[in-house]
């Protein structure tokens, strides 16, 4: 009988696979698609030659967790990459504001009015950025507060709407990029604790970057599972689960997926009846014959680049996605272009490039030219430089991913209680009513992003119980 079974070999199931590992339980992981990865694979979706990220691309929160930091993955060929600048929010009037290493640099791009409010929001939390990581990453009771005054302080800024945050800027120019880094999540603006959400991706940006992985996400997956083989754990792809009796005997079993999922395995029934789905996106991967022609010259050298013209446009955007059902006009975009930190991802001269923007849960429309209107908008002659290009709506990010219920690739709605309570209320939320089932995809604290910490947070729990006599 193993120690440990894991189902799913996303970042979170291979985290938990290793932490598990690491502590001499006898582990074996099964995939049902024929790679490791869930949301952090590579693979050539339009060109030979051209390595395309389907879902994550850059990992602000990668580089800053935790429980990747304390794992060898460089041993095992992971190299973080970094662009010039982190992030730009370009203007259709061909200027850009930056999200930079420099707290500085940041706060100059915002203009006179709003630089020293943005730099007195960030200086009490830049300092201490490792510990309060660590910290509101290990939410719920899986750790004591290392430093409990400074998560304190930044629950009385963050908790709030991210709204009432950006209320504190002056101008249109820190209020839209700072609405921007909100949307990651896809929550509109008024929510509880998008404040928060903000917050933390500014502070990642200057304490350790928004990096890219050296050839592909792929390369985290793969670090990840050649350090589980190694300390003795195995690793099965396309082996699809249907039920429990698909699995070998074990003292226990990890679930990376969704609650719906594993509800359905092992038979829960109503259990996770009350956990919501937030909205689809729809995704576009480019092969370009150069890079992308922004006015904005800053944009030119960032790895990500949101695109949204005001913090009206993008919150009609997310509630017309959200609420009202509707795929927006002008769709706010996240766009990350790898290649302008890592040549290895297309031939010589070429580049690699994608865009997703917001659409309700499952819809099944294609968002392909009010992406490109968007882009066209600060790019003009963009659709001159695509050579191909790969369209994936909700229906084919599900086939893809099963996490990505109606096409969300939060695996689950990161919106009101559910952003910190999930999958349901509870101070154990890996525990699930099997004692010896547990669940630890991006459905659990701290939630979506490639970190691994919803895994690491789950092994917590599992090796506390198979500790038990």
């Amino acid at each position: 009988m193993l120690d440990a079974v894991v189902v799913g070999a996303g970042p979170n199931g291979l985290t938990a696979a290793v932490e598990l590992a690491r502590r001499g339980f006898s582990v074996a992981l099964f995939e049902a698609r024929d790679t490791v990865g869930g949301g952090a694979r590579t693979e050539e979706l339009t060109l030979p030659g051209f390595r395309h990220d389907p879902c994550s691309a850059a990992h602000p929160l990668g580089i800053s967790s935790p429980a990747f930091r304390a794992l060898p993955l460089e041993r095992y060929g992971l190299e973080w990459l970094h662009p010039a600048t982190p992030m730009a929010h370009p203007f259709p009037d061909g200027t850009a504001a930056v999200l930079a290493r420099s707290v500085a640099e940041t706060a100059a791009s915002f203009g006179p009015r709003d630089a020293g409010t943005y730099r007195r929001l960030v200086a009490p939390f830049l300092s201490k950025w490792d510990t309060l990581a660590r910290d509101f990453m290990s939410l719920p009771l899986t750790a004591l507060p290392r430093d409990p005054v400074t998560l304190a302080r930044f629950g009385l800024v963050g908790l709030p709407p991210s709204s009432w945050l950006l209320r504190r800027f002056r101008d249109e120019r820190a209020r839209t990029l700072f609405a921007g880094l909100v949307a990651h999540v896809m929550a509109p603006l008024d929510g509880f604790a998008t404040g928060a959400v903000g917050l933390i991706f500014a502070l990642a940006a200057h304490a350790r970057g928004w990096p890219v992985a050296r050839g592909g996400s792929q390369s985290i997956s793969d670090a990840l599972a050649a350090y589980l083989t190694d300390l003795g754990g195995s690793v099965h792809t396309d082996y699809e689960v249907k039920r429990l009796d698909d699995l070998p005997p074990a003292r226990a079993y990890v679930f990376d997926t969704s609650p719906t999922a594993l509800a359905r395995i092992a038979g829960f029934g109503s259990h996770y009846a009350g956990y919501r789905y937030g909205p689809g996106v729809f995704k576009i991967d480019y092969a370009l014959d150069g890079p992308v022609p922004w006015t904005a010259p800053e944009a030119r050298s960032a790895g990500t680049v949101q695109i949204g013209a005001s913090t009206a446009e993008i919150g009609t955007a997310l509630r017309a996605a959200s609420r009202e059902g509707r795929a927006p006009d002008r769709p706010f975009l996240i766009t990350v272009q790898p290649s302008v930190a890592d040549p290895t991802r297309a031939p010589a001269g070429r580049q690699v490039f994608w865009a997703y923007g917001h659409v309700p849960s499952g819809w099944t429309g294609d968002l392909t030219d009010a992406i490109e209107r968007q882009l066209e908008r600060f790019a003009p002659g963009f659709r001159d430089r695509v050579l191909a290009r790969a369209t994936a709506g909700p229906p084919e990010l599900v086939a893809h991913n099963a996490n990505y219920v109606g096409g969300d690739i939060a695996c689950g709605a990161v919106s009101g209680l559910q952003l910190l309570l999930r999958p349901k209320p509870s101070l154990f939320p890996y525990h699930t009513p099997h004692p010896a089932v547990f669940i630890c995809s991006s459905a659990t604290p701290p939630g979506p992003g490639v970190h691994g910490m919803s895994g690491h947070n789950a092994a917590k729990a599992v090796w506390r119980r198979l500790r038990q006599p």
